[in-house]
C-alpha cells in the first residue's frame, strides 16, 4: 500500500462515521420530536394549544394535567390506570410460564416437526383482530364476563403466547445443553431445569420477551374498548373520553397520553440492557 492510500483510508473511515453519526442523531431527533411536542402541548392552555400554527412562545400551565386527574371534578383515573396495570402484569406473567417450557420443547428438546409448531404459532397472529370480535362478544355476553377485568387477562394471554414462544424459542436455543445435562445426572426434573438452569441463562431473553408482551397488553384498545365498561375500563379507553366534538381537548388529551405512556417507558428504560441483550441472544447465532 502506497503512503498516499496510507493516508487517506483513515480520512474515508472517519468521514463515513462522521456521516453515520449525523444520520443517527437525525433519526434520533425524528423520532424523539413527536414526544417532545405532546410534553409541550400538554403544558400549553387549550386556547393556545389549539392555535394553527401552534405557538411555542405560549405560557405554561398544568390545567391539562389536572383535569386529567379529576382536580376540577371530572372522573379519576386511578380505576382504568389499575385495571391497565392488572391486565398487562398477569397476563405477562401466564404468558411467560405458558411459553417457557413450550419454547424448551421447541429448542433444547425440539419436537418432530417443531418448524410447523412454529409456524402454526405465528399463523394464529394472521387472522384479523376484528373478525373474531363479535364471537367473543357474544361468548362474554352469554357467560357474564362483559366488563371483566379477567376476561382481559385471558384475551392477551393469549394473544401474546404465539409471539412469545416464537421469540423464546430463539433465545432458548442458545442455552447450553451441557448445562441442562449435567442438572438431569444431578438428579434435576423438568420444573427444576427451567427454573434454575433455562432461566438464568435466558435472563434476557425471558425480560425482552416480557417487556414487548407488556407493550402489546398495554396498549390494547379494540377487546378493551367492545368487552368493558365502568369496571373494567383501562387507561386507553379511558384515554378516548376526552375526546369530544365540541370544545377544545387537545391540550389534556396530551397530558393523559404523557401519563398514560409512563408505565411502558419507564418499564423500557429499567429493562433497556436486558432488552438489547435479550434481542442479541436471538439474533447472533
Amino acid at each position: 500500500m502506497s503512503a498516499t492510500a496510507a493516508i487517506t483510508a483513515p480520512r474515508k473511515v472517519r468521514r463515513r462515521n462522521a456521516v453515520l453519526g449525523l444520520l443517527a442523531w437525525v433519526c434520533g431527533i425524528v423520532f424523539v420530536l413527536p414526544m417532545v411536542w405532546m410534553v409541550l402541548t400538554s403544558l400549553h392552555s387549550e386556547s393556545d394549544a389549539a392555535t394553527n400554527p401552534p405557538s411555542l412562545a405560549a405560557p405554561l400551565t398544568l390545567d391539562g394535567y389536572r383535569e386529567f386527574f379529576g382536580v376540577g371534578g371530572g372522573a379519576s383515573p386511578w380505576p382504568p390506570l389499575a385495571n391497565s396495570l392488572t391486565a398487562s402484569v398477569v397476563s405477562t406473567l401466564c404468558v411467560l410460564v405458558l411459553a417457557l417450557p413450550a419454547a424448551y420443547a421447541l429448542s433444547i428438546r425440539p419436537v418432530r416437526k417443531w418448524t410447523d409448531v412454529l409456524f402454526f404459532f405465528l399463523s394464529t397472529k394472521m387472522l384479523p383482530v376484528v373478525a373474531g370480535l363479535l364471537p367473543i362478544y357474544l361468548f362474554a355476553k352469554n357467560t357474564g364476563f362483559l366488563d371483566n377485568i379477567w376476561l382481559l387477562v385471558i384475551l392477551y394471554t393469549s394473544m401474546n403466547l404465539p409471539i412469545a414462544v416464537w421469540m423464546m424459542q430463539s433465545f432458548l436455543a442458545e442455552v447450553p445443553t451441557a448445562l441442562i445435562e449435567a442438572a438431569q445426572m444431578d438428579g434435576a426434573r423438568l420444573p427444576t431445569v427451567l427454573t434454575r438452569v433455562v432461566a438464568p441463562v435466558a435472563a434476557p431473553g425471558i425480560a425482552a420477551t416480557a417487556l414487548i408482551c407488556f407493550i402489546f397488553s398495554w396498549n390494547e384498545m379494540l377487546f378493551a374498548r367492545v368487552l368493558t365498561g365502568v369496571v373494567a375500563e383501562t387507561a386507553p379507553v379511558f384515554l378516548t373520553t376526552f375526546i369530544t366534538s365540541q370544545g377544545l381537548f387537545l391540550a389534556k388529551v396530551c397530558a393523559a397520553s404523557l401519563v398514560i405512556s409512563l408505565p411502558v417507558l419507564a418499564a423500557g428504560f429499567a429493562a433497556q440492557d436486558k432488552l438489547v441483550q435479550g434481542l442479541s441472544l436471538g439474533a447472533v447465532k
